[in-house]
């Protein structure tokens, strides 16, 4: 987006795909103009699998329904298959479009604390104990266990309700394996009256009539705007990247201050230690000359007497 950004001119390309029109492909700053790059876009499974993607856009997660931009989808179908696997489980949705998808529902570690109770020995039972017994009954164990998350906040997620034969809504992001279209899983509802879904296929009937099948269309006006609010905001960026390097910057130099005051004061509170160390030490010889002195002259009085 930086690189579309920062030239001074960006090609708007355009392709013809079989039964479609010319559809211009705008570059990723357009984006935020989109009716679909940051909506659940409602699809057919069948639709999904149509989505393409683009040259110039890879690696950015962005599929297009003819110059449409989607990065996500909401879909909603039963569940045929559900598999488990060390990482991830898949389920496999038939929405009768005429395919079905794969659903893709990560897992990660999530720290458990558990609690373990030691049984007592015969020998403690009888009295008989040894001094290498363990004292405590109860060990708290940290355990490592896999739990299914959300794939983009890794949250966890409970998939109890995801049975073979449940209908369900599904949010996710798409991704592609093996040449097939996937959908990661990042919400879900379990539809349990049919109205619900006749009610989602009504609104995806809907959005693809008055939005997916209407190409995109921006005027030389707003891509020049959008050019320019880009370019607005990488330099806002570059500016606010240099101002925590600088703030950065002076803080160091101030721990460096602050470092070198500390020093400087130990150091001359050090050489006030040491005077007065020395001090200390001509006082004590001093009394002890003077202690020693009286000392004998008390003794030479005795002798006297």
């Amino acid at each position: 987006m930086a690189k579309d950004a920062s030239s001074t001119r960006t090609s708007i390309t355009t392709t013809h795909d079989a039964g479609d029109a010319h559809h211009p492909f705008y570059p990723a700053f357009c984006f935020p103009a989109s009716p679909t790059h940051f909506a659940w876009v409602k699809l057919s499974i069948a639709d999904i699998h149509r989505l393409r993607p683009k040259d110039g856009f890879e690696g950015q997660n962005v599929y297009f329904y003819n110059n449409h931009p989607i990065q996500f989808v909401c879909l909603a179908g039963v569940i045929v298959t559900r598999d488990e696997y060390e990482r991830r489980t898949v389920l496999n949705i038939d929405d009768s479009s005429g395919a079905n998808i794969e659903v893709i529902i990560l897992k990660a570690a999530v720290a458990t604390s558990t609690t373990t109770t030691t049984l007592p020995s015969p020998a403690t039972a009888r009295g008989d104990y040894d001094d290498d017994d363990d004292d405590d009954d109860e060990d708290n164990i940290a355990r490592q266990t896999l739990t299914n998350v959300t794939s983009t906040a890794r949250s966890p997620i409970d998939t109890a309700q995801l049975r073979v034969g449940a209908v369900v809504k599904i949010k996710g992001t798409l991704s592609i394996f093996r040449a097939t279209m996937q959908v990661v899983l990042e919400r879900f509802w379990v539809l349990h009256e049919t109205n619900a879904e006749v009610k989602f296929w009504n609104e995806r009937a809907r959005f693809l009539v008055d939005v997916l099948s209407v190409p995109w269309s921006l005027t030389p006006e707003i891509v020049e705007a959008l050019r320019r609010r880009a370019r607005d905001e990488e330099t806002d960026t570059v500016s606010d990247r240099r101002r925590v390097v600088e703030k950065q910057r002076r803080l160091e130099e101030r721990e460096r201050k602050d470092y070198k005051r500390i020093l400087k004061r130990w150091d001359k509170e050090e050489r006030l230690r040491e005077k007065e160390a020395e001090w200390i030490t001509e006082s004590n010889k001093r009394l002890e000359t003077r202690l020693a002195k009286e000392k004998a002259g008390n003794h030479t009085d005795k002798t006297h007497y």
